[in-house]
């Protein structure tokens, strides 16, 4: 601020500092009246009567003229306060800046301020010349206070004069003043050695006004200002300093021995005063010394000594004190006293309180925790107990109180506990720091749910959710047997293999309903940074955990469920590789010690129970495969695609149409049609769409046919609780009522028949179940094809022949392994062609002349595979003999150079393929017999009539009957039949 402050003290007394000389302070030395003063502004605080105070002068200007004041043996100045603390000035350039109340003060003694040229010294200035001890740095002055004042104008360092603000801006002051003369004050210096407050002689408490015609001739016969100064501050024309205009501010008359509240607040203070003695040393000593500087008489029982003594020891606000030096009424200055020094009390009892619940606990503490302590008991008592770092940190406490923390964790629980603490909450850290904590407590430490491994409840369930899927639910239970005889699954990854729609993710949910364990869901699928699955390192914005984390955090417990969905379609990308990063997770050997990037301890993830879905085995990396056990959900039949319509689609989707209690049948024939014509897939998902558009057809005829007279909608006015809302030009209602549903009229019957369906969903999709529905032309066989994604499909085959020179012509975008295939067939068909009966000797070139166009229709689908040899040899016999095949007939299976029909793969869904085209006869590999009776449906089973061969002889005699082939045939069996008894 301007002058700063240093020491207080009470009563009167001299010093001497370098430059200045003491000078004692005597009733007659101090003139009652004294109109024109320099000006002193001073921070903090303000100046009491009667009260030393320091302050630290800076201004050279200021400095020169008080040092000059002190030798012309007119050393007082008035000291103001600022309104603002952060103002830096010695000197007053504005009235507004300062309170105009201020005091009257003498200049006891100067020093030097520390730092500063000492005493009879010289220094170099800039400019190379001496400075000399009156260009020091600043001085510290000793004021004491002697009576109020106002400033009636002030005075620029040129001679103009800045007048006074109105009267009335300054509410605490009364500006009744005179222009031309003003009354003489009568002012009566009560202490021993020094004035401390003006008594006004008048009838009024209006303040008294300084003569301004003082003597005209200065006391060392200097000339005066031009503007006719008054002579004891003439000399101090000459610097650029503040002056100002000042009037004496006496207290209203008051009768101190008769007026009793005036006693009573006096008594009130002076209580108040024993009161904090008794809990403040410091202030005890004070009013000791304020007793002995005050002489033999009792200074209690004057008023306005205590009540400035009252604010002059106080440490309440500015605007308070500054109250308490502007109150001219004595009750209301008491007042205003006794309320500062009731807060000072306040503040005794509080710390006097908070030291003796901390020296409990200094003995084990630091001293900056005992601070600490301190500031919290602080916020405490004064009821604004917010500090949220402090709520925090209690909050994580008693968190992980809660968790069983292994000793690892909890050592960097109370590490990072602890740099919160440490930490300002403005700090980047103290959120990154926070955050992470919050994970850290939220991590079920020790905190699992019990687990069900009841076979029966599981079997339940999974019945309750699902039809069909024998072989899974028994892998299932199988799965669930071996934890009831553990007592753990620990260490099993199950991955569910199927094409889409089979329920592969609804079977994950069944499983954890089953075993009673929280389930959690996450999907790998195009998923290209290894930080989803590690996490994030903490020093990036916005780092979070893996979903491993996040799912434990979650669901709450150690040993969930998780689904991890499409775990062949993970992506690899520039941020690694997310399948290796899986390798971790899922690996029982490693789990147990997870380590993620963000959290940085070890996480155990033994107890988790994961489930991966997939569609096919082909793109799963092979080292994460390794450590699942595959579980493949095939694809449904027909029959069981009735079932499931008939008992989980069709009354999930008549629900969700609004039809629930309408009376609407939904036959089996529509439903076979439906799924014979529209629905062919694997899954059930487009036979639940079809569904669900069935049942909106017939909602929407309903309300259409039966009208508004049966479904009315609600009038405006029936809207409860409706504001218009939205904008001007187009007001809309709103309301926060529920809609109520309307009832189906009981008398409303409908039956969805074929025809409807077509109605409701336009023509089939499919129209023939195969190429060639009849008599197939010579040359065309019937292959079974797997699609990848889980289905089967039939797989014509259009052989014919043109002229050429022997070559083969493969089209229908084939693939390199079946095209060798089909020249495997033809390679077999030249050798074997006499055999066969196509030429009439064994030397004889079979296609000299001749070309071959073998073609797969859909030519837009590509076909790879080793399992269409039998099909293409047929396809080729039948063209070369002018036999055709029948069209019920289908077949599949690779072919060897020598004629051996080799084994292949997914005969499951080709078998349901052919099933579902109305195929009665197929031609298998002899090897795949085992993997047909296990794996393809009994009622499947039944409807085909299945030929196991294991040489292309015995194939074409199952696809022609008698012919040449025949004999070879059934020399083939009978040699087969004889290795098989030895």
């Amino acid at each position: 601020g301007g002058a700063g402050e240093g020491a207080s003290g009470s009563g009167p007394g001299s010093g001497s500092g370098s430059g200045s000389s003491s000078t004692s302070i005597s009733r007659s030395t101090v003139p009652s009246v004294y109109p024109q003063v320099l000006a002193l502004p001073i921070t903090r605080r303000p100046l009491f009567p009667g009260f030393y105070k320091a302050v630290v002068i800076k201004n050279q200007a200021v400095c020169a003229a008080i040092k000059e004041s002190l030798k012309r043996g007119q050393p007082y100045i008035g000291a103001f306060l600022l309104k603002d603390d952060e103002e830096d000035a010695d000197v007053i350039t504005d009235l507004s800046k300062v309170h105009k109340v201020g005091v009257f003060a003498q200049v006891t003694s100067v020093f030097p301020v520390q730092g500063s040229s000492q005493s009879g010294s010289s220094k170099k200035g800039k400019d190379g010349e001496s400075k000399s001890e009156d260009d020091e740095e600043g001085i510290t002055a000793v004021l004491y206070p002697h009576r109020r004042i106002r400033i009636d104008e002030l005075i620029t360092p040129t001679g103009q004069t800045i007048p006074s603000p109105p009267p009335g801006t300054e509410g605490a002051v009364n500006d009744a003043t005179s222009s031309d003369t003003a009354s003489q004050s009568s002012a009566t210096d009560t202490s021993s050695s020094s004035a401390s407050s003006a008594t006004s002689t008048s009838d009024s408490p209006a303040a008294s006004t300084e003569s301004s015609s003082a003597d005209s001739s200065s006391s060392d016969g200097q000339d005066m200002p031009s503007h006719s100064a008054p002579f004891q501050t003439s000399f101090l024309q000459d610097y650029a300093v503040s002056l100002v205009n000042v009037t004496n501010l006496a207290a209203a008359p008051y009768d101190k021995r008769n007026d009793q509240y005036i006693r009573a607040v006096m008594a009130e203070l002076i209580s108040v005063f024993k009161d904090i003695a008794q809990l403040n040393p410091l202030f005890r000593d004070q009013i000791a010394n304020f007793s002995i500087s005050q002489g033999a008489g009792n200074v209690f029982e004057e008023p306005e000594k205590l009540a400035d003594f009252a604010a002059a020891v106080s440490t309440g606000e500015v605007g308070e004190l500054q109250a308490v030096l502007e109150a001219l009424d004595i009750r209301e200055r008491l007042q205003k006293a006794l309320v500062v020094l009731k807060k000072e009390l306040m503040n005794a009892q509080l710390q006097s309180k908070i030291s003796k619940d901390v020296e409990s606990k200094i003995q084990k503490r630091q001293r900056e925790y005992y601070l600490m302590e301190q500031l919290k008991g602080i916020k405490k008592e004064l009821g604004i107990e917010s500090d949220g770092k402090d709520k925090m940190v209690e909050k994580f406490r008693e968190k992980a109180a809660e968790l069983r923390m292994p000793e690892a964790v909890r050592k960097v629980f109370d590490e990072e506990l602890n740099k919160l603490q440490t930490l300002e909450p403005a700090a980047s850290e103290f959120n990154v720091t926070r955050g992470y904590l919050d994970w850290l407590t939220s991590i079920p430490w020790g905190v699992h749910s019990p687990e069900n491994y009841s076979i029966s409840n599981a079997t339940s369930v999974l019945d309750e959710d699902h039809y069909g899927l024998s072989d899974v639910k028994d892998r299932i239970l199988e799965f669930l047997a071996v934890g009831k005889l553990k007592g753990t699954v620990e260490g099993k990854i199950i991955c569910l293999v199927g094409p889409p729609g089979v329920g592969k993710t609804s079977i994950g949910k069944s499983i954890a309903r089953a075993v009673e364990r929280q389930f959690f869901r996450f999907s790998v699928g195009g998923l290209s940074d290894v930080a989803e699955i590690k996490g994030h390192r903490r020093t990036y914005v916005g780092a979070m955990p893996g979903k491993a984390i996040q799912a434990l955090k979650k669901v709450g417990t150690e040993n969930p469920l998780i689904l991890i969905d499409e775990v062949d379609k993970i992506g690899r990308g520039h941020n690694g590789d997310p399948s290796s990063a899986l390798l971790e997770m899922l690996d029982p050997e490693q789990n147990g010690s997870f380590l993620d990037h963000y959290m940085d301890v070890p996480v155990d993830l033994s107890r988790v129970l994961f489930v991966c879905t997939a569609n096919t085995l082909e793109t799963i990396p092979q080292p994460l495969l390794d450590r699942m056990e595959v579980m493949e959900v095939s694809s449904y039949t027909a029959d069981e695609k009735r079932h499931i319509a008939r008992g989980y689609l069709a009354p999930q989707a008549k629900e969700a149409s609004g039809l629930l209690d309408a009376n609407i049948e939904l036959p089996d024939e529509t439903i076979d049609f439906l799924i014979k014509h529209h629905a062919r897939e694997s899954g059930v998902r487009g036979l639940r769409k079809l569904l669900e558009k069935v049942y909106r057809k017939i909602a929407f005829d309903i309300v259409k046919q039966h009208g508004e007279n049966v479904f009315p909608e609600p009038e405006s006015g029936e809207l409860a609780s409706s504001v218009d809302s939205g904008s001007q030009s187009a007001p809309a209602k709103v309301t926060t009522e529920k809609r109520k549903p309307m009832a189906v009229p009981p008398n409303v019957k409908i039956t969805i028949t074929i025809d409807s369906l077509r109605k409701y969903l336009g023509p089939p999709v499919y129209h023939k179940d195969r190429l060639y529905t009849s008599a197939m032309p010579a040359g065309v066989s019937t292959g079974l094809g797997y699609l990848g994604n889980g289905s089967g499909s039939l797989m014509p085959i259009e052989t014919t022949i043109m002229p050429g020179k022997g070559g083969l012509q493969l089209t229908g975008k084939l693939g390199d392994v079946i095209k060798e295939s089909a020249s495997i067939a033809l390679s077999w068909m030249k050798t074997n062609a006499h055999d066969l009966g196509i030429v009439k000797s064994a030397d004889d070139n079979l296609l000299e002349n001749r070309d071959v166009h073998l073609h797969m229709p859909e030519g837009a689908i590509g076909k790879e595979g080793p399992s269409a040899g039998v099909a293409f040899t047929v396809s080729l016999t039948s063209l070369l003999t002018n036999r055709t095949v029948p069209p019920t007939l289908a077949m599949t299976g690779e072919v060897s150079l020598r004629g051996m029909v080799l084994p292949v793969g997914g005969l499951k869904e080709k078998l349901l393929a052919a099933h579902r085209a109305g195929i009665t006869k197929v031609i298998l590999p002899a090897q795949n017999q085992p993997n047909v009776e296990a794996d393809v449906p009994k009622a499947v089973l039944d409807d085909l009539e299945v030929h196991y061969v294991n040489n292309v002889w015995s194939a074409l005699n199952h696809a022609f009957g008698e012919g040449p082939w025949s004999a070879k045939a059934k020399e083939m069996e009978e040699l087969e039949r004889s290795e098989a008894a030895a």
